[in-house]
């Protein structure tokens, strides 16, 4: 039997993921490591995401325990600090994690005898693009935190991976899409809530920069076919962008088709704000060419009425969004301020409502059916 560990999947992306894994492997056993920092934060979540997985295990990537990846064939790594703002606030936090304790995670996992170690990586790795659509052979040019870690990582993976471990980096484009753990601080879903909420889409730069898309649920699509692609497709290491040319948008061009898709809506541009230097296209072709039967499947538009009928679903009337716990930067900030996270980002020890760290001689375990 297929044993698949999901670091990080309590998360924006993760209960796509293992919903998508369990439908695709309903045999496997799944296994979910998180730190929960954000396990309250469900949105419209007709069941608990975990409740597909077989085991959810409470902990810090950091110090996740070697024995945990014994008998593991597949590690999707999803953990980390997941934005450039939370990244700005938390720099070393950021490296720490998604830099240093994946590098650890991947030697550990390679010791263990796991056949495939799937990297969550990011096309933010581009930085400023310039004119052209950005290829795999690319200059990088990472301009935050965030995109740092994951160049770093990408560049301690390559030389681990061998004809008995494989490694996928994924460079995915900017998630978007519904989620049972929604998070508004992404551009798409950024302005289908301003549209919702206040018949506004606040653009804060001059709306000229540009932004390849993915919807989650094409993300889940990609890391199952990382999962399986044997070495003779793209090699033992592979550092592959993941996402289609067709959601290669300018973010003005996005807020007038939202605005389109939802009647009333206003646009506000602020061309005197200090120009965005995220900005780049994205070239998929290879993608494209070793994954033919795992390309993108959802559009702009069914995302766009996905959004807005899901926020609808949920009441979701709160104009003052950004400061909500649907930014993921705001649930860290209240967490910190409650006394239950400390600098480093750790659960405190004396806060009893916090999940129970794993530790390597006794994980803490929840065992889901």
């Amino acid at each position: 039997m297929q044993r698949i560990l999901i670091t990080g999947n309590m998360g924006y992306v993760g209960p796509g993921v293992v919903r998508h894994l369990r439908r695709e492997f309903p045999q496997a056993e799944l296994i979910g490591y998180d730190m929960a920092f954000f396990a309250h934060c469900l949105t419209g979540a007709a069941r608990l995401p975990e409740g597909r997985l077989d085991r959810q295990l409470f902990g810090d990537v950091r110090t996740l325990p070697a024995a945990l990846l014994q008998g593991v064939d597949a590690v999707v790594h999803l953990a980390a600090i997941s934005n450039d703002p939370m990244g700005q606030t938390y720099e070393d936090v950021t490296l720490q994690i998604n830099h240093q304790a994946g590098i650890l995670l991947a030697h550990r996992a390679k010791a263990a005898g796991v056949k495939s170690f799937v990297f969550a990586s990011s096309c933010s790795i581009y930085g400023a693009g310039g004119e052209g659509a950005k290829t795999e052979q690319s200059a990088l040019n990472p301009l935050t935190a965030y995109a740092r870690s994951k160049v770093f990582s990408e560049e301690d993976l390559a030389p681990l991976a061998d004809e008995n471990f494989r490694v996928t980096c994924l460079r995915f484009a900017t998630a978007c899409g519904w989620s049972d753990r929604l998070r508004l601080d992404l551009v798409v879903n950024d302005f289908v809530a301003g549209a919702v909420a206040t018949g506004r889409i606040s653009i804060l730069s001059d709306g000229t920069p540009w932004r390849p898309l993915i919807h989650v649920q094409d993300m889940a699509r990609a890391i199952e076919w990382a999962i399986g692609r044997p070495a003779s497709c793209g090699g033992a290491f592979l550092a592959i962008n993941a996402g289609s040319e067709e959601w290669n948008y300018q973010v003005r061009d996005l807020a007038h088709a939202i605005a389109a898709a939802i009647p009333g809506t206003e646009v506000q541009l602020n061309p005197s704000a200090p120009p965005d230097k995220r900005s780049y296209r994205v070239d998929f072709s290879l993608f494209r060419q070793l994954a033919p039967d795992h390309q993108p499947r959802r559009t702009l538009t069914d995302t766009i009425t996905e959004l807005h009928e899901g926020l609808l679903g949920m009441n979701f009337r709160d104009p003052e969004f950004r400061s909500s716990q649907l930014m993921r930067l705001r649930v860290l900030t209240a967490l910190r301020e409650s006394g239950q996270l400390d600098a480093d980002l750790r659960w405190c020890a004396d806060q009893a409502a916090a999940p129970t760290p794993v530790r390597e001689s006794a994980p803490a375990e929840l065992a889901l059916s």
